[in-house]
């Protein structure tokens, strides 16, 4: 399943529409303005809330959480040591299972993986249309809703990383 975001700034307000590859609005990532820590909501095109997503005020690390129903989901963080390229790791909420993030994460080239297989492609490469990247849920059993959330998280901590 491959789906187009058009690339913004996330910023708090920030609400932007997710399209499948036939151009039907999937998702909507609703941006909460007037919030001291940046959140985010994932909706289906109907407006039912899939996950919430919010940083973490008091982390050592900065950190974002995502959530299911008021259930922890999963945490995302960016791992210690990665100096050519963006590492980041994203915790179940199960605590055993670990997806990872790597690749050039400002550049919107990126995958996820779990245990060495890869779950998406994030990519600007097979697009045509500026402000735009995709991502590619390589697995059918994959949760789109959770490697989207994975990817909005993962590039709003790099671009916060890279303001300060």
């Amino acid at each position: 399943m491959r789906f187009l975001v058009r690339d913004r700034i996330l910023g708090i307000g920030d609400d932007y529409w997710i399209e499948d590859d036939r151009g039907n609005k999937v998702f909507l990532v609703d941006g909460k303005a007037l919030r001291l820590r940046d959140t985010f909501e994932l909706k289906d095109a109907e407006g039912r809330v899939l996950v919430d997503i919010r940083r973490k005020m008091f982390a050592l690390r900065d950190t974002m959480v995502i959530e299911r129903g008021g259930e922890p989901l999963a945490t995302v963080r960016r791992k210690r040591l990665s100096l050519l390229r963006n590492h980041y790791r994203v915790t179940l909420a199960d605590g055993s299972t670990e997806l990872d993030v790597s690749g050039r994460v400002l550049d919107r080239e990126f995958a996820v993986e779990y245990d060495g297989e890869l779950l998406a492609v994030v990519s600007r490469r097979w697009l045509h249309v500026r402000e735009t990247y995709g991502v590619d849920v390589v697995r059918e059993d994959a949760d789109p809703a959770l490697l989207i959330a994975v990817a909005v998280c993962v590039i709003n901590l790099a671009e916060k990383e890279r303001e300060d």
